[in-house]
């Protein structure tokens, strides 16, 4: 149940800050507004660390060094969600944003990449995706 209520908020504050994001970038510029993100979550995020119990950064260096640049996706990430809203509007921002997200989580599953176990997809899941696509191209009509 946890882990459906923090995907939940994960969810609902990406497209807040995507709206934000969209707004701030009007005055400055995509990519400051990226720089400014970026900062701002990793000074949250100290700060949350600073606070927690689990201090384990000596595991540090058993970390794949291609998992170290997991951050960097995050400028990607909201450099196009930014530039999308501006384009397209938020609801169908947010809506292929979940097409491609899990049009990526099939290819990791199916593939069993960053030593994720294989998993395969079933008709069901097939068939919800296929539902979503079609939501979405509906959408965008």
């Amino acid at each position: 149940m946890r882990g459906i209520i923090f995907a939940l908020l994960g969810g609902a504050f990406i497209t807040l800050q995507g709206v934000a994001n969209s707004k701030i970038s009007q005055d400055i510029g995509t990519w400051q507004t990226a720089t400014i993100t970026q900062f701002t979550g990793f000074l949250v995020a100290f700060i949350i660390l600073l606070f927690a119990r689990e201090r384990k950064w000596q595991g540090i260096k058993t970390v794949k060094p291609l998992y170290l640049i997991g951050g960097t996706f995050g400028a990607i990430v909201v450099f196009g969600n930014v530039t999308a809203i501006h384009f397209i509007g938020v609801t169908l921002t947010v809506s292929a944003m979940l097409i491609s997200q899990l049009g990526m989580t099939v290819l990791i599953d199916r593939n069993g990449w960053f030593g994720i176990m294989k998993q395969k997809m079933k008709m069901p899941q097939l068939i919800g995706i296929t539902m979503m696509i079609t939501g979405v191209v509906i959408l965008g009509l």
